[in-house]
């Protein structure tokens, strides 16, 4: 019998982004969970609260990326309590990076660390397989960045405003969806800046189509009933 992979780990094949703009920063994810060939979960949700003012977007295997965020949430909380005030974007990247490259040779989960603090704005830091980091005005990551480097580079602009932050995640998350297999569902954002965070969620609806994509149909039956068919047979 053919092996489809449906012992396989958990993994997200995914898409996950993260910009800056103007106010302060937005992140994105796809919602696809599989387990080789086979979906596991469909909306999952990849961004992770690690303190009031920074989320992680997670990527790769799902064990891995879920007990890292939860060690990090953890130590975060412990640094809050003894300084007595938020850990900074860079404080939470760091301790990311600390897990991620001290137990390289046992994880496989790249991240993207995003969040606002009050002493320098809006940061993104990308945190690849391995335990790199890399801050950067934009970052993406999962099996769906591979088609949307060119198309990033030439769609971000220094100084856009928040509504043109979360349409170019939005484009960028869809577009990655209509051409990786392993990317898919829903599309969630989290937009972090001075006045807080905002989570917001596009299902699939509500995203733009591409590539000759058929539209969303509520079942099999629509589609059957918009395809020409012959007339029925009548009985004189």
């Amino acid at each position: 019998m053919e092996d489809l992979g449906l012992n396989s780990p958990h993994s997200m094949g995914t898409t996950i982004i993260g910009v800056t703009y103007k106010d302060g920063v937005i992140l994105g994810a796809d919602s696809r969970t599989s387990t080789g060939v086979y979906v596991a979960n469909r909306a999952s949700d990849k961004i992770t609260q690690l303190t009031d003012n920074v989320y992680v977007c997670r990527s790769g295997s799902a064990a891995d990326s879920q007990i890292v965020s939860d060690y990090v949430r953890y130590f975060l909380h412990q640094h809050t309590i003894q300084l007595g005030q938020p850990a900074t974007v860079k404080v939470a990247a760091n301790l990311v990076r600390l897990l991620s490259y001290g137990n390289k040779d046992m994880l496989q989960t790249g991240m993207i660390v995003g969040g606002w603090d009050k002493y320098e704005g809006g940061k993104i830091f990308g945190i690849p397989l391995g335990g790199t980091i890399i801050e950067q005005p934009f970052s993406i990551g999962g099996s769906g960045s591979s088609y949307l480097y060119g198309f990033l580079d030439q769609a971000w602009k220094d100084g856009m405003t928040k509504e043109e932050a979360e349409d170019l995640v939005k484009k960028a998350v869809s577009l990655a969806i209509a051409r990786d297999g392993a990317s898919g569902g829903v599309v969630r954002t989290v937009i972090i800046n001075e006045e807080g965070v905002t989570r917001n969620f596009y299902p699939g609806d509500q995203l733009p189509l591409w590539h000759e994509e058929l539209a969303p149909q509520d079942s099999l039956l629509d589609i059957w009933g918009t395809a020409a068919s012959p007339e029925p047979m009548t009985t004189e």
